[in-house]
């Protein structure tokens, strides 16, 4: 089962481990590094503790979005591992023992598949395996929806690969550049008409305003978007610095 994808990626990180603090996320800035490999950008997050009603709250909520959506932790099979069944009952669907993913548990782990560690072959009516190249436990993907555990190791492999193989026509292989500039004697409020005045004439880019916290009236002023839109935003944005007579610096340009 499939929905039409809007190519915009969210994150849902899960675990109460890491809203106590005794584990750190390292999920996020893998995933971002990932997405802009591909010209793609991350568009949201979330991270939640093992409490199943807001685990199927926030999975009702993403499954009716067209968003690409990667879930991280909880498809194990103890008790606190609440994911599958979560996601299940978000979707209306019935858990089912998926057969290949009972014939990979059962060649990984012989005997001592059972009656534990076969309970991760449990998954949502109509999943499909993501393939683990660590070992046979498989994420799987549901609507456009990919749950993967919680290990770098196995989860960002797997997480390429779902991008690989289902949303290669979503890459971008002219991704956005940014630009920035350094602006000195000036206050961000000063800046607001101009900020309107340019994203009004320039709507296929963004901006950033980021007032320094240590030098007094100066301004990390950025453009990001395509490389015509940031070349021509950036010349009318310089025409008016220099009309303004603000003093500035410009940054290198990055991708």
């Amino acid at each position: 089962m499939t929905l039409k994808c809007s190519g915009q990626v969210g994150l849902i990180l899960i675990g109460n481990e890491l809203l106590n603090g005794s584990r750190q996320d390292k999920h996020l800035q893998a995933v971002i590094s990932m997405l802009k490999q591909r010209g793609l950008d991350l568009a949201w997050v979330r991270m939640l503790g093992d409490e199943p009603t807001l685990l199927i709250e926030t999975f009702r909520q993403t499954m009716q979005t067209n968003d690409i959506v990667f879930s991280f932790g909880g498809i194990g099979a103890t008790p606190d591992d609440l994911t599958r069944q979560c996601s299940a009952e978000a979707a209306g669907v019935r858990l089912l023992r998926h057969p290949q993913l009972t014939t990979l548990l059962e060649k990984q782990f012989g005997e001592e598949a059972y009656p534990q560690r076969i309970k991760m072959a449990e998954l949502p009516d109509g999943a499909t395996l993501i393939p683990n190249p660590i070992n046979s436990v498989a994420g799987y993907k549901y609507l456009n929806h990919h749950f993967v555990p919680g290990f770098p190791s196995m989860a960002w492999p797997m997480v390429e690969w779902s991008l690989d193989t289902h949303y290669n026509r979503h890459f971008d292989n002219t991704p956005p550049v940014e630009q920035r500039w350094i602006l000195r004697s000036v206050r961000e409020s000063d800046l607001i008409p101009m900020m309107e005045e340019l994203l009004a004439g320039f709507p296929a880019i963004s901006l950033s305003s980021l007032p320094s916290t240590t030098q007094s009236s100066q301004i990390d002023f950025g453009l990001k978007g395509k490389q015509n839109a940031v070349d021509e935003a950036g010349a009318w944005f310089v025409k008016w610095l220099d009309k303004e007579q603000i003093d500035y610096t410009a940054a290198q340009l990055t991708g």
